[in-house]
């Protein structure tokens, strides 16, 4: 849907601007696309060749019963599953997973996770940060925001324009002290309906609304000395692109994919109540390839504090289905050394079985799972004791995963600051050191 705004925004250099299109529910905390493309170029946009699927287990997972088995460990520790062998040396993981197994080859699990806090709250999994580091002023931003503050909108195609720079699934990322300006669009409700152009408005009329604002705007475009009207009106035509393209809508809608691939994925497969979610990941990959740099999804629920061994049963072989499905989809695109995947979730659980058969918080270990963007895989780095309690060789910070990553973006998180709304300037991470099994 699109409407045309009568009155004068003022954007933060204090300089009032024309009457310009405002791209319906495409709005991102109150800011139409127009000016979050224009206040992204202002922050510098700069190319990349990599993007980053962030996926959040929320509620904790095990690492116990996911990818740290302990099959020596007393009946108490170890649980109901045996580790499988994968085609990485060395490297197991639980049964529930096969697919996985076969490409383990192409990603790597940090085993030994430290510096996570227990707090059950998406922010860890965002950002690298506990949600209560800078929390009065917002909290920290999280990796899709930090992508959109420091490289703006990624370039897609002369006829497409440009793709939100984030894009959030499922509503559980932040933009912390950034502000709203770098929100992910979360294309739900009204916001999906509106990545198309309403049924009262064609393209053809649309492009005379534009023609008649381009005459009025030639008059002040006549003594404008800085160009900021073309600038304008380029941060507008590429909003209008996005949505007379009709991309993203595209993106979105698995139903163009190929029935064999969505089966691939387990979409429709009616067994396990989290199949009717795995659309998310087809849906990571199509957005990705639609030029979107950061797609962050939240799958399942991880808080076994009872019936832990059922709650895997039922949901690890969907995940392992979608999850092996979309990295080597990616990888047959020709699209997997440039996208970074990212799975982790709050905190690990007990390695000590409850008397409800279910595991609780566990934040001394839990593990990390990467694929993709050019790192070094079929790996395991790290290691917990003979229970599974703490880290016991080469531990991990969580802050070491995320300035990994920043890394592969090409991003410094050693020079890289950002500013607080104190005006103070903020490091992306405390914790600046590189995995360097990975790179």
């Amino acid at each position: 849907m699109l409407t045309l705004l009568g009155d004068r925004p003022n954007f933060c250099d204090g300089l009032s601007r024309r009457n310009f299109l405002q791209v319906g529910g495409l709005m991102l905390g109150g800011l139409t696309l127009p000016q979050l493309l224009r206040a992204e170029s202002l922050a510098g946009a700069k190319a990349t060749g990599k993007s980053v699927i962030n996926i959040y287990l929320p509620g904790g997972p095990t690492h116990m019963d996911t990818f740290d088995l302990k099959p020596d460990a007393p009946k108490e520790f170890r649980g109901e599953f045996k580790p499988i062998a994968t085609n990485a040396d060395g490297v197991e993981i639980c049964e529930l997973m096969p697919y996985l197994a076969n490409i383990a080859d192409r990603f790597s699990i940090v085993r030994s996770l430290v510096g996570v806090s227990n707090e059950h709250a998406p922010t860890q999994s965002d950002s690298g940060w506990s949600q209560s580091s800078m929390k009065p002023l917002g909290g920290r931003p999280g990796v899709g925001s930090v992508m959109s503050k420091l490289w703006g909108p990624a370039q897609v195609t002369a006829n497409h324009g440009a793709a939100p720079t984030a894009i959030d699934l499922t509503r559980w990322t932040k933009s912390g002290f950034l502000g709203p300006l770098h929100d992910p669009y979360r294309p739900d409700g009204m916001g999906r309906a509106n990545l198309t152009l309403n049924n009262s408005i064609s393209a053809v009329r649309l492009d005379d609304r534009r023609a008649l604002l381009g005459g009025l705007d030639r008059l002040r475009r006549d003594v404008d000395s800085h160009g900021m009207m073309n600038a304008i009106d380029s941060f507008t035509e590429r909003a209008v692109g996005i949505i007379t393209s009709g991309e993203l809508a595209k993106a979105l809608d698995i139903k163009q994919e190929d029935p064999r691939l969505a089966d691939r994925y387990g979409i429709g497969s009616g067994n396990g109540s989290r199949r009717r979610d795995v659309d998310r990941f087809l849906v990571a990959r199509r957005l990705i390839e639609a030029g979107v740099r950061c797609v962050s999804l939240s799958w399942g629920g991880w808080d076994t504090h009872g019936d832990n061994f059922k709650s895997m049963r039922n949901q690890l072989p969907a995940l392992d289905r979608a999850l092996s499905a979309l990295i080597e989809d990616l990888d047959a695109r020709g699209m997997l050394d440039d996208t970074i995947i990212m799975m982790s979730g709050e905190f690990g659980r007990t390695p000590r079985i409850n008397n409800g058969a279910g595991r609780d918080h566990w934040p001394r270990a839990s593990f990390f799972f990467l694929a993709g963007g050019g790192l070094r895989h079929g790996q395991v780095i790290g290691s917990t004791n003979r229970l599974g309690e703490v880290a016991k060789d080469r531990p991990v910070h969580l802050q070491h995963v995320f300035h990994t990553v920043y890394h592969q973006l090409g991003i410094d998180a050693n020079t890289v600051t950002l500013t607080d709304p104190n005006g103070r300037p903020q490091y992306l991470l405390d914790q600046r050191e590189l995995i360097e099994e990975l790179v």
